[in-house]
């Protein structure tokens, strides 16, 4: 049960800090050998967080009318990330590039991007500049986001910033852009689940939903309250730091 309260927290933290979530959890179940991160489990902590930013924002979801020209380029920024993510997990590719290596190089490199994007000025926001044009363009560098350790809500914050979105605006983007991404995975996933583990979800699968819920929407809140007031340059470090000891574990 101790494993399965270590990957909610981490994927309920990671998931919405621009650190990768998929990184994280690739390295804490390789290096501590954990049992329980089965396919129903990976499911299950990506449903916690479904549910988690889908209540965050419940009231823009359920002001669809208002917000109907902002939830479409929501869309629109989430189907070129859906598209291809499906392409190569079917084509079984990913599993290629799951490796401390790439996981090493990448976060060092993204979290440059992250530095570098982060210096950008801070005069637009969501409800008077977020037209197609910048929905294209942070879809199509969340493509990135499949390869671990670039991180979905970093890349996606990073493209943000480089239109100049302030960073409040940049993350909540970012969160916005993860309810139909969430919610293809889970689906994806549960499909998968029924399919070829021909079982039902458990006790353990609920506590799982359970807890990365909760640790998704404390980090949805918190992190946007963080990000009023200060930069992004603890992320940064924070990931060159967790990316020079990876390569240094990858090449020793």
């Amino acid at each position: 049960m101790i494993e399965i309260f270590i990957l909610s927290v981490i994927q309920g933290v990671a998931e919405f800090l621009p650190v990768s979530s998929s990184s994280h959890l690739i390295l804490i179940s390789e290096y501590l050998n954990f049992k329980d991160q089965s396919l129903s489990v990976d499911v299950s902590l990506h449903v916690g967080s479904f549910i988690a930013v889908l209540s965050y924002f419940y009231k823009d979801i359920i002001n669809f009318y208002q917000n109907k020209i902002l939830f479409f380029r929501i869309f629109v920024s989430s189907l070129p990330i859906m598209i291809v993510g499906f392409l190569l997990v079917e084509t079984n590719y990913l599993q290629k590039i799951r490796n401390i290596e790439v996981i090493a190089w990448t976060t060092i490199l993204f979290g440059i991007f992250l530095y570098v994007s982060d210096k950008f000025q801070l005069n637009k926001n969501i409800n008077n500049n977020f037209g197609l044009k910048e929905a294209l363009f942070i879809g199509i560098l969340q493509i990135f986001s499949l390869m671990p350790g670039v991180s979905r809500s970093g890349i996606a914050i990073t493209a943000a910033r480089l239109l100049d979105f302030n960073r409040f605006d940049s993350a909540k983007i970012s969160f916005l852009l993860s309810i139909p991404i969430l919610g293809a995975v889970s689906i994806y996933g549960i499909k998968d689940f029924l399919i070829y583990e021909y079982n039902e979800f458990t006790k353990v699968n609920l506590i799982a939903i359970f807890f990365s819920f909760v640790f998704s929407f404390i980090t949805i809140k918190y992190f946007l309250k963080f990000i009023k007031k200060f930069s992004l340059n603890v992320f940064v470090l924070y990931r060159i730091f967790l990316g020079i000891t990876l390569l240094i574990l990858s090449y020793l």
